[in-house]
């Protein structure tokens, strides 16, 4: 099977998730870009598990492929955190904004690290 194609349809696959958490979050009307939030945490989190198999071999090329480059890549959302960031941003909602990078980078770096040691 073609990589690209492997690429295509784990980035498919992710970004129906990524789609699916957000209709599922918008229902509850919430202040905070949580949807955006929770997809970057469980992207990280498979992708750490994904370097965690790689790394004892348990990992083949084309999963890698699928899963890592493509699943993960259309699932995580880093163009709508940074976009959301900003409009807190806009919206003088500093603390919010702030909170966000904060919040984001240390619980996706943790969220990776569990992920890898998980495996």
């Amino acid at each position: 099977m073609s990589n690209y194609f492997l690429v295509f349809l784990g980035g498919g696959l992710g970004s129906i998730c990524r789609y699916g958490i957000a209709h599922f979050m918008f229902a509850y009307k919430l202040d905070y870009p949580w949807a955006t939030f929770l997809a970057n945490v469980l992207a990280c989190f498979v992708l750490g598990a994904m370097v965690g198999l790689s790394m004892k071999d348990r990992l083949g090329g084309a999963m890698a492929l699928l899963i890592m480059s493509g699943f993960c890549g259309g699932f995580s959302t880093f163009s709508t955190f940074t976009n959301e960031t900003f409009q807190l941003m806009m919206n003088g909602e500093w603390w919010k904004a702030g909170a966000n990078v904060v919040m984001s980078l240390v619980v996706c770096l943790v969220s990776l690290y569990i992920g890898m040691k998980a495996v």
